[in-house]
């Protein structure tokens, strides 16, 4: 399985980090990681962890601006991108096709070639605009998955609260984690 990971400018660095970490050394998956420069900034101002470091947790790296690289063609089949966090700035970008750069043109490539597309937009609050553009994307076959955290499994850290967003991230990859704390129906 060949899956492409997105950190834009968005706070929430630490989502794509932890899936990076989390995807790290699972059989027969390929990782292929597109970090912004914003991207980079918010990672080092929210983490302390430097491009350098976070690159080494995948197996390919890009630069936003390589826009004639494989993830730039359909013919260079991957299975799922997950934009990890993925800013509203990014998110708008996808939904109208613009493809200026790398992380939106791979998105665009996901979307039309009937790939799952995974966006954990986080910004907060939505105005009709974000909306509107989350429904179309949602129309196009993407899903909008904003890392809400839930809360039945007593979470005692924030790295507890992230994994239950990655968790899901995970699922819906379709490469569930055995040690995910799952709802076991009420008492």
């Amino acid at each position: 399985m060949k899956v492409i990971v997105g950190i834009s400018g968005a706070s929430g660095a630490i989502y794509g980090l932890r899936l990076l970490e989390r995807l790290r050394g699972k059989e027969d998956l390929e990782v292929h990681l597109i970090l912004t420069r914003s991207g980079e900034k918010t990672l080092f101002l929210e983490t302390g962890k430097t491009a350098a470091e976070i690159k080494q947790l995948a197996g390919h790296c890009y630069s936003n601006e390589d826009i004639g690289c494989r993830l730039a063609s359909g013919s260079y089949a991957t299975d799922a991108m997950v934009v990890a966090p993925c800013s509203i700035h990014t998110m708008s970008a996808i939904a109208t096709g613009i493809s200026s750069n790398l992380m939106v043109r791979a998105a665009d490539v996901i979307l039309k070639e009937k790939r799952k597309l995974i966006l954990l937009v986080r910004e907060s609050p939505f105005h009709l605009g974000h909306l509107r553009n989350m429904t179309a994307l949602a129309e196009m076959g993407a899903i909008i998955a904003p890392p809400i955290p839930g809360f039945y499994h007593h979470p005692q850290t924030v790295m507890d609260l992230v994994d239950h967003s990655v968790d899901r991230v995970l699922d819906l990859l379709g490469i569930p984690d055995a040690q995910a704390r799952r709802w076991q129906g009420g008492a």
